[in-house]
């Protein structure tokens, strides 16, 4: 008598990602979990299902795992920022602004995406014209990264900025005549930050089931969020008590005082849909805001070497704190001195080679001589092969020829412990996990440019760039043993292509599309 189960799909091309990355046909899937892996004649032997799906030959998929992005921030921008990313000048900029200040009038004027390095003039925006087009309103614009943002006078003036405000790890940008500009770099917007008007409880809500159903678009199972406060952690448990919120989350804390205090004496939070057990840190700002620290100058402003975002005791306190309470420390670091003074940390703390997982997030520039660091004391580069396509075409010009030969190094960063975690730092890049994919192999953009690839000696095996996206960022969060792989088991989760990315021309991969996304045996997605 045949066994009765919830799901069975079988004539697929099943790529498990196990340990020997072994192929199959069919599974059933029980409790959310699945309960067999075989062929298609010895799962439809063993078992009848209340819901049975003939894959018709199509590729399937763990499901895929964003290891760093922002996915309340994603949620949050569509709520209420303008999108300006894309924009191709200043007043392609106005305009955007201009058409969602109609729709959505208000007292804060705010938008996100802009990328002067996209412009004809590549210099930084001046809010010179935001004053004449939008006389006495607070704007606050935030640059692509997340490291700089344009700022209105009305805004400046409330939060007490002028050209001679200073700040640890920030700046006011100034123009040739020793004017304010308006526009801020890391910690000099927060005093801005700081005045807009949080959400309500129910915007934020609806923010995170925005952001859920886009990441479920694109087959999406599990993310981690890089950095969030105690208040947005607490609504998202809620809603996943109340099963709204079916999206796999796991979650690095705001190093606020109140944030870490909520957590760290009671040990990590483990829980079916909800991973806290990590801090996150910033050493230093971004590279196309010349913010990322650097060793040397950077080569297109030669009295610049960006900054750090605090003292260096700060990051000691608060490591000291993590391995204390069992928490695992993940640090941004851009530039090739944001990374070595956080390898030295690391490596003061953790000692030897361990098994605490404490990554570098982003790892975008690193010196020659402090890449065998990451493997002496199993230190995880955390990286998104779609920032290294973005940035290739002027990262030249910030890092001159000899960095940028260390810089987005992503083969030779895996190779330090064998792995490393993958995502898009999404709203900064597309949500689109096959991006990351197309771009770890191809080191092209979404045009296929560079013809060639761009350090094609970093790029990865389609086999480690679809662990990088499944397998690896489970292993980043902790999570391997439950998600990140269609095994006996671990949570159902899969995804279903309308071509498969590990066979089809390398030009292909950037059309295919996204069938159906399964997350713990539940229809999540199907395409129309």
């Amino acid at each position: 008598m045949k066994q009765k189960v919830d799901m069975i799909v079988y004539n697929a091309h099943v790529y498990t990602v196990n340990e020997s990355f072994d192929m199959a046909e069919a599974f059933a899937v029980s409790d959310g979990e699945y309960l067999a892996v075989g062929t298609s004649d010895e799962i439809l032997k063993r078992f009848v299902a209340t819901k049975t799906i003939d894959a018709q030959g199509k590729a399937i998929f763990p499901g895929f795992n964003d290891g760093h992005c922002h996915f309340y921030g994603v949620g949050e921008n569509m709520v209420r920022y303008a999108d300006l990313s894309g924009t191709k000048s200043f007043e392609e900029v106005i305009e955007r602004l201009k058409n969602h200040f109609a729709k959505y009038p208000s007292d804060w004027l705010l938008g996100r995406g802009w990328d002067q390095n996209n412009w004809e003039t590549k210099q930084f925006p001046d809010n010179k014209q935001l004053e004449k087009i939008f006389p006495g309103i607070n704007i606050y614009l935030i640059r692509i990264d997340g490291h700089a943002a344009l700022v209105s006078e009305k805004a400046m003036n409330a939060a007490e900025i002028d050209k001679n405000f200073k700040i640890t790890g920030g700046e006011v940008i100034l123009n040739n005549q020793g004017r304010s500009t308006g526009v801020l770099l890391d910690n000099a917007m927060d005093a801005v930050r700081e005045m807009i008007p949080p959400l309500s409880v129910e915007q934020k809500e609806i923010a995170l089931l925005e952001a859920q159903q886009q990441c479920f678009a694109v087959g999406l199972t599990s993310v981690t969020d890089a950095g969030l406060p105690y208040q947005i952690i607490d609504l998202i448990a809620a809603l996943q008590l109340q099963d709204k919120l079916k999206m796999k989350i796991n979650v690095m804390l705001n190093p606020d005082s109140i944030t870490l205090s909520r957590f760290l004496p009671f040990g990590p939070t483990v829980r079916k849909r909800l991973s806290v057990r990590s801090i996150k840190l910033y050493a230093d700002g971004a590279l196309g805001s010349r913010g990322a620290k650097l060793l040397k100058p950077y080569s297109d402003a030669r009295g610049k070497t960006g900054m750090i975002m605090n003292e260096r005791e700060y990051y000691e306190t608060i490591c000291d704190q993590a391995i204390n309470a069992g928490f695992q420390v993940n640090v941004h670091a851009i530039g090739d001195s944001a990374n070595r003074m956080v390898l030295e940390i690391f490596s003061e703390l953790l000692k030897s080679k361990n098994d605490l997982r404490w990554r570098i997030e982003h790892a975008q520039v690193v010196d020659p001589a402090d890449f065998e660091l990451f493997g002496q004391y199993s230190i995880i580069p955390s990286v998104q092969s779609t920032h290294c396509t973005s940035d290739m075409f002027w990262a030249d010009e910030r890092l001159g020829p000899v960095r940028l030969k260390t810089a987005y190094a992503q083969k030779q960063l895996m190779e330090q412990n064998g792995w490393l975690v993958n995502g898009t730092d999404f709203p900064i890049e597309s949500i689109n996990p096959i991006l990351t994919f197309y771009a770890a192999v191809a080191r092209k953009n979404t045009d296929g440019l560079p013809v060639d690839g761009f350090q094609t000696e970093n790029a990865l095996s389609r086999e480690e760039a679809l662990r990088s996206i499944t397998i690896w960022p489970a292993k980043g969060a902790f999570e391997e043993q439950t998600k990140g792989s269609i095994e006996i088991s671990k949570q159902a989760d899969f995804v279903v292509l309308d071509k498969d990315i590990m066979t089809i021309q390398e030009n292909e991969i950037l059309s295919v599309k996204v069938v159906q996304t399964v997350s713990s045996g539940e229809v999540v997605f199907e395409l129309k």
